[in-house]
């Protein structure tokens, strides 16, 4: 009875017009707090290879183990979200989250604090994709900028506030503390999705028991993006071999991976990922331009905080403080911006976007020991301000040109080729910085600082803007298709 009383429908007609508004709200909370647990652990990272005494390759884990995670669970929301519906995925979700930061936060041992982290990816990995289906089905075309304005302003509130509140927590409290932030915002979310959640399926169909889960599709996913990220960490400091056959492991995972979801396809059974979505241009272009901007996006988020902590020598609260403003100037943007989704093509707000992320990491040697602090501020102001153009105009550019009953699935696939970019990004960046490093003759675990070590980090802020102008090509290819002359 509980579950007919929490149908679509019934909500919609108990709540009115403003139901779809209520909706969204209530699972921008269990995304912020999945975002949050995925960026606030960089703040934290110093002081936990410092009590587990880590080389940086394995303290790099704990950030990577969360993005493996999180990027393969993406593949499985429409499968959940098809036979259990929105509302007990999303409670689902916030449970294995919160249980993740308590497990972590509660854990003396690195093997528990890993998987603690692991848990937290799969329910954040599963939780994402959620807002993007409510917005292209729920929202008319007209109100979808608005509502995507307003979900990502949500969002990075939670990741521009959360490193100052983590930052002071680290210096007063230690690490752990870190792992039980996502508890008050796990326990709202729970709270609000008992009310405004509804028990239905994409659609408004009934969640049923259907299609098996493809599990050999997410075997084949799983394998090989592990594969991919254990090959990029053994290129540096592994033996060359051994990188090579986890590289080679990682390309025949994803060529047997395209073949059977073809082969899932052909026969009539559910794939994990519908290869149909990328028939579609503006799908395609923009899978490829999320691919690169997760790179560069998630290995800068692991990159900042390192340098300002083990390259500037700035405290953990410091490092919250300085990053602050631009996650505010973030989250105002993408409003702003929103509102032009309408209005302005996609390639132009991505590619504005792009071209003013790259400024920032290209201006960040200009910062070093003597420089005023100010001007770290606003390199970073300066990116976030082009990652407010990228973020409210990529998912919605892309997902547009779609059939609705493809949405699911298609807010799945970008997202998840975002965070394969992602989690690729944070090994590499942590790769380049190494060898960097090590060309320079420098080490992180020096307890002082040096030139050759900003050197090092100033060459793999170079790297990041190579990135993102690689991104700016491939966004320029989302311009539509000219209609041929008429003759």
């Amino acid at each position: 009875m509980s579950g007919e009383a929490n149908t679509l429908a019934v909500l919609s007609a108990r709540h009115g017009p403003r139901y779809r508004w209520l909706m969204m709200i209530s699972v921008m909370v269990g995304t912020m707090a999945s975002i949050m647990s995925s960026t606030i652990i960089n703040v934290a990272i110093p002081g936990l290879s410092h009590y587990f005494h880590l080389g940086q390759e394995r303290a790099q884990w704990v950030s990577s183990g969360f993005m493996v995670a999180m990027t393969v669970a993406m593949l499985t929301t429409p499968w959940l979200l098809s036979r259990y519906g929105y509302r007990a995925t999303y409670l689902g979700t916030m449970v294995l989250l919160m249980a993740g930061g308590i497990a972590g936060g509660l854990s003396d041992s690195f093997g528990l604090v890993l998987a603690a982290r692991v848990a937290e990816g799969l329910a954040a990995g599963a939780v994402q994709p959620i807002p993007a289906i409510i917005m292209m089905r729920a929202f008319e075309p007209s109100e979808q900028g608005k509502a995507s304005g307003l979900f990502g302003m949500g969002v990075v509130l939670a990741p521009a506030i959360g490193p100052s509140i983590g930052g002071v927590l680290v210096d007063f409290f230690g690490w752990r503390s870190i792992f039980f932030m996502v508890v008050p915002f796990c326990l709202a979310a729970i709270w609000l999705a008992m009310k405004f959640v509804p028990v239905n399926a994409p659609g408004g169909e009934a969640a049923e028991r259907g299609a098996a889960l493809d599990w050999r599709g997410l075997l084949l996913g799983a394998g090989g993006t592990l594969c991919l990220l254990n090959g990029l960490v053994n290129l540096h400091g592994g033996p060359a071999l051994q990188a090579g056959a986890l590289l080679l492991a990682a390309g025949a995972s994803l060529v047997a991976f395209i073949w059977w979801q073809r082969r899932a396809l052909a026969t009539g059974r559910e794939p994990l990922m519908n290869l149909q979505l990328f028939s579609h241009r503006a799908f395609a272009m923009g899978s490829i331009v999320s691919f690169i901007y997760g790179t560069a996006l998630f290995g800068s988020t692991y990159l900042l905080p390192v340098y300002m902590q083990l390259g500037l020598k700035l405290s953990a609260s410091h490092v919250g403080t300085i990053l602050l403003p631009a996650g505010l100037v973030l989250a105002f943007t993408i409003p702003a911006v929103a509102r032009l989704t309408n209005r302005l093509p996609t390639y132009v707000l991505v590619t504005t976007g792009l071209v003013l992320l790259a400024a920032s990491f290209l201006l960040m040697p200009t910062v070093g020991l003597s420089a005023p602090l100010g001007l770290l501020v606003a390199w970073a102001v300066l990116g976030r301000i082009g990652l407010g153009f990228i973020l409210p105009s990529l998912n919605l550019g892309s997902l547009r040109s779609l059939d609705k009953s493809l949405v699911p699935c298609g807010a799945s696939a970008i997202n998840f080729v975002r965070m394969l970019g992602g989690a690729a990004g944070v090994s590499v960046c942590g790769i380049v910085l190494e060898w960097r490093l090590a060309v320079h003759g420098d080490s992180l675990t020096n307890p002082e600082t040096s030139a050759a070590r900003l050197a090092a980090f100033n060459e793999s802020f170079f790297f990041l803007a190579a990135l993102c102008c690689l991104a700016i090509v491939a966004a320029w290819q989302l311009r539509p298709a000219k209609n041929p002359a008429k003759g």
